[in-house]
């Protein structure tokens, strides 16, 4: 029985900064239906990769390809249709300060013209149900509310087209250890609901055994280590193990500018 292919396939990625190399021929699979959780220390090139994902940022080489097909050469239009498919919670929420809280969440599908206004706020209102927030809610600004109800927020933004990839960038920043565990589970309960393949990247190690299936390291460009998500501080990599103890003795330097 062969293989299924991956949602997600990455081969020969690379992208530079003037003279610093960042992603160096990358290879990633990312399988359909799992959580894919990519680590990493700063300045590793996480950020750059989901970018790179998203066609934030244009590779200087390599393939990216979504349902088999290179996103890399797709015209604005067809990209335009898979990116239809995926929702994004950005590290900070990103939410519209000057938008209400319901007007937030259905950005997307009022953009897309999926829905009439009219429509739009009971729907809003149904999915902060699904991420634990009342339609008291739906009418307040995104300044009103705390931190974890502002990342809450910007999961209902996410989740409201109901798409079959999520990106996930350092979901659990700027909250406390509890807040932290309950937006994962969140996250890992709106995925599964929606049979959903997500990809994340951190560095919160608890988080991303929390969310994720399989674990990928990324460190000097390249993907150096994947493995089950229970299994990583058992990985026997000397840079993973080093990163998971968050030890400065090992084989990563961190870079000290003079």
């Amino acid at each position: 029985m062969s293989e299924a292919a991956p949602k997600i396939r990455i081969r020969g990625l690379s992208k530079a900064f003037g003279p610093k190399r960042v992603l160096d021929s990358l290879d990633l699979d990312v399988p359909a239906g799992r959580g894919m959780v990519v680590i990493g220390g700063s300045g590793s090139g996480k950020s750059v990769l989901i970018k790179c994902i998203l066609g934030l940022i244009e590779p200087d080489a390599g393939t990216i390809e979504i349902d088999g097909r290179n996103v890399l050469t797709m015209s604005r239009s067809e990209r335009e249709a898979v990116n239809a498919h995926i929702g994004m919670l950005f590290q900070q929420g990103a939410l519209f300060d000057s938008l209400p809280v319901w007007e937030n969440v259905a950005f997307g599908l009022l953009a897309r013209r999926m829905m009439r206004r009219a429509e739009a706020k009971p729907r809003a209102i149904e999915i902060l149900a699904q991420v634990g927030l009342g339609p008291d809610v739906a009418d307040l600004s995104p300044a009103e509310l705390s931190g974890g109800m502002q990342k809450r927020v910007a999961l209902a933004r996410a989740i409201a087209a109901r798409p079959d990839i999520m990106f996930f960038d350092e979901p659990t920043t700027g909250l406390d250890p509890i807040m932290g565990a309950i937006i994962d589970a969140l996250i890992v309960a709106q995925v599964k609901r929606l049979g959903a393949t997500a990809f994340s990247i951190t560095h919160d190690m608890a988080s991303a055994q929390r969310i994720g299936d399989t674990v990928a390291m990324i460190h000097g460009g390249k993907i150096i280590w994947v493995g089950p998500a229970h299994a990583i501080r058992e990985s026997g990599n000397p840079y993973v193990d080093q990163f998971v103890r968050g030890s400065s003795e090992g084989p990563i330097k961190m870079e000290v500018r003079r």
